[in-house]
């Protein structure tokens, strides 16, 4: 009976999207017509561009004293071109390689004209002239000679009077001096850069026919002297090898983004939109179950994320087939493809994993997409909210276009990541059943705590049915701005965005340029921003800072939830140690050049102190105070965690830094106060700070909670004593809570 409610749900929300003409464009439109008009189009430019640059005529400019071998060259070039194009045209061949004319002209010609004066009759003058000239695209390149002695130690003008016959010096062979060609040319005109490549090759194909000349005058043989041993390269990767390594960089891009573009309006249609069409209300009303609407939604979005990825693959194949079959075979073997060799069977177990793949990641790009897109009232701000998973996606993609990162089991941990690479390597044939194996189980049980959290999300009156406690203040006219009470979801959100981008370009650059100073400064911007917001907006400081009192039993409570999840931060780091030993090593090793110093207690304020005022203030203080305006307790909590842990900009650091961030955020939340936070930072970051300025000095003192070497026996009793210590601290932190909200109903 449920699993019918589910099916009719489902039915429901594919027969709403697929009513949705937007969907419909993005799902099908787009990867079968728009994807293959973008290439053909940008196709069909790109060689009539070629062809009409290949086919021109370029005017060169010349002043050379060489006794006409340049300009003599430059004909037989032209001569050549002409002979090729007779020959094409009498076997009625296509005449699209037909190469570039050349024009030679003076330098004078534009004098006499009365187009240009030339002020001074010198090299300096012809050669600023000559720039005049390229610049007004009258001339596409200009050409001269000058006179340089072997040790380059004096070099002057060949076509000046004084510098004598370049050609006899060049021609003499007790002299040391020989001809340079100049090129100049615009490197921003097209026409004036393709030209100049001709010239370049002209001038190559001149110093050839001079070596020739010079080494068979010699009485050497030509081909023997500058050819002494041959080069023969032989590719034994296979047609299939090669093909794989080409889609390898290409596909798992293509795919990721696609998912996401499949999965992203679906999602924003079965979350936010129905919010605004005041649908959601209706389905609530009907007898069923928080989980089945849940789940059909879902399905919903994964299905269609589905469909549009197996589309935009089936169109992009289309495409890759046709440049194949469009291309001549002297191109294709270029490339390392033999088409009659090329056996398509052999990537179908590639094709099944990738299919199995691209399942797993929709899964798990569905429900993060609905996660954040739950939590808009509108389309419009659901779309605002989706941009920065957008990019990070789409920066996480770029991973197949780097070399030399392979799949193991670390990177097949990796969101985003590891669909990349495991495509990446299916096609290369590389992929071994581990890591495969952990890509798809680590996508599902990724989409499954998504889902977790958007059952918390659609359980939470506040998210589903916004009570105006969202919107963002900032835009609005400061006279309208109510005074009082604490930020709301929507302030939160856009400091979160507004100073990560602030503090990743500017922080990042006031770190390298100004080492521990920087690092100060920066604090001071995760600490200043916000606190602007709050003063602009007419928040209340004190609430929303939290700056309170606090309780004898609240500060123990706090200390010991600290001691607990420290030590449980302390084991997951050693953990994670095993799997990534040389990224700690260099996080390591990148902080203590940027921070140490000489003195110790300039480190442990700019270390320990300052994040623990300044970061408190913004995460535990600013942004937990706007997102309980809105969401639940745990939503908040976690929430603001996982910033907390993305802001410090370490993949390897996210999870135990995550961790800390939660037990900071109920430490304010139950004591309703950042003082006991502050401490238990301050605390924190000390502890690194010992570690820092005192090597060894925390494993020899206390090697049971500080090596770096994993062991279970430890693990266990640590384990043991920090769950207890966990449930001690919140036993206290309750009771805490619970004192303070009766004195607060007297």
């Amino acid at each position: 009976m449920r699993n019918r409610v589910i099916r009719l749900l489902l039915k429901k929300e594919l027969l709403d999207v697929f009513r949705d003409r937007k969907a419909i464009i993005m799902l099908v439109l787009v990867p079968l017509l728009i994807y293959p008009l973008i290439f053909f189009g940008s196709f069909a430019v790109m060689t009539m561009i070629q062809s009409s640059m290949e086919q021109g005529e370029y005017k060169v400019l010349l002043s050379v004293d060489d006794d006409g071998a340049l300009e003599r060259q430059i004909e037989k070039y032209n001569s050549d071109e002409e002979n090729e194009q007779e020959s094409k045209n009498k076997s009625q061949k296509d005449n699209s390689s037909e190469k570039s004319k050349i024009i030679v002209v003076s330098i004078y010609d534009y004098v006499r004209d009365g187009e240009y004066k030339l002020i001074e009759d010198t090299s300096e003058g012809r050669a600023e002239l000559a720039e005049k000239i390229l610049q007004d695209e009258k001339a596409d390149v200009y050409v001269d000679t000058i006179v340089a002695s072997d040790e380059n130690t004096s070099s002057k003008d060949a076509s000046s009077g004084e510098s004598g016959d370049a050609s006899n010096m060049a021609s003499n062979e007790d002299s040391d001096t020989r001809i340079i060609y100049r090129t100049k040319y615009v490197s921003s005109i097209t026409d004036s850069n393709y030209a100049e490549m001709v010239v370049k090759d002209i001038l190559d194909d001149l110093t050839d026919e001079e070596t020739k000349a010079m080494l068979e005058e010699a009485g050497l043989d030509a081909e023997r002297v500058t050819h002494p041993f041959g080069i023969k390269r032989e590719n034994i990767a296979s047609s299939e090898q090669s093909a794989g390594s080409l889609l390898g960089m290409i596909l798992p891009f293509m795919l990721v983004v696609s998912l996401l573009m499949g999965t992203m309006y679906p999602a924003i249609d079965t979350t936010a939109g129905e919010k605004e069409r005041g649908t959601l209300e209706t389905l609530l009303t009907l007898p069923i179950k928080n989980h089945e609407m849940i789940l059909a939604k879902f399905f919903t979005v994964a299905l269609m994320g589905i469909l549009s990825a197996l589309l935009n693959v089936i169109s992009m194949g289309f495409m890759i087939f046709y440049l194949i079959k469009l291309l001549q075979s002297d191109a294709v073997s270029n490339l390392g493809l033999d088409l009659k060799n090329f056996n398509v069977g052999t990537f179908v177990p590639a094709m099944l994993v990738t299919v199995l793949a691209i399942m797993a990641f929709s899964l798990f790009i569905s429900a993060v997409t609905m996660c954040i897109t739950a939590l808009a009232k509108s389309y419009k701000e659901a779309n605002n909210y989706i941009t920065p998973l957008t990019l990070v996606v789409m920066l996480t993609g770029y991973i197949g276009f780097i070399p030399n990162i392979e799949l193991d089991n670390k990177m097949a941990m990796i969101p985003v990541a590891n669909i990349c690479l495991l495509v990446k390597e299916m096609l290369l044939f590389k992929a071994s059943m581990g890591p495969t194996a952990i890509v798809l189980l680590s996508n599902v049980l990724y989409a499954g705590l998504a889902i977790m959290l958007l059952s918390k999300i659609y359980d939470s009156e506040g998210v589903l049915f916004d009570e105006g406690r969202s919107g963002l203040q900032l835009f609005q006219r400061r006279s309208n701005i109510e005074k009082g009470g604490v930020p709301t979801s929507g302030d939160a959100w856009f400091i979160v965005f507004f100073v990560m981008i602030i503090y990743l370009y500017v922080g990042s650059i006031l770190q390298v340029n100004k080492g521990r100073a920087g690092v100060f400064y920066s604090q001071l911007i995760v600490l200043g921003i916000p606190l602007f917001m709050a003063l602009y907006t007419k928040r209340n400081l004190r609430e929303t800072y939290h700056f309170k009192g606090f309780k004898i039993v609240g500060f123990l409570g706090s200390l010991l939830l600290f001691i607990g999840a420290f030590l449980i931060e302390n084991i997951v780091s050693t953990l994670l140690y095993q799997f990534f030993p040389e990224s700690f090593e260099q996080m390591n090793n990148g902080l203590a050049e940027t921070l140490l110093g000489d003195n110790i207690l300039i480190g442990f304020l700019i270390i320990a102190v300052a994040p623990a005022i300044c970061e408190e203030m913004m995460f535990r203080g600013y942004i937990l105070s706007g997102f309980r305006s809105k969401y639940r307790k745990w939503t908040a909590i976690i929430m603001c965690s996982f910033i907390f842990g993305v802001y410090h900009t370490s993949l390897i650091r996210l999870i135990p830094t995550m961790m800390l961030g939660i037990c900071f955020a109920m430490i304010v939340y139950y004591t309703d106060s950042i003082f006991p936070s502050m401490v238990m930072h301050c605390i924190n970051n000390g502890i690194g700070v010992v570690g820092m300025y005192k090597p060894g000095f925390l494993e020899d003192s206390f090697p049971l909670i500080f090596t770096q070497e994993a062991s279970v026996i430890s693990d266990l009793i640590l384990g043991v004593i920090s769950v207890v210590m966990v449930f001690a601290g919140v036993k206290l932190l309750k009771i805490c809570e619970r004192s303070r909200r009766a004195e607060i109903n007297k």
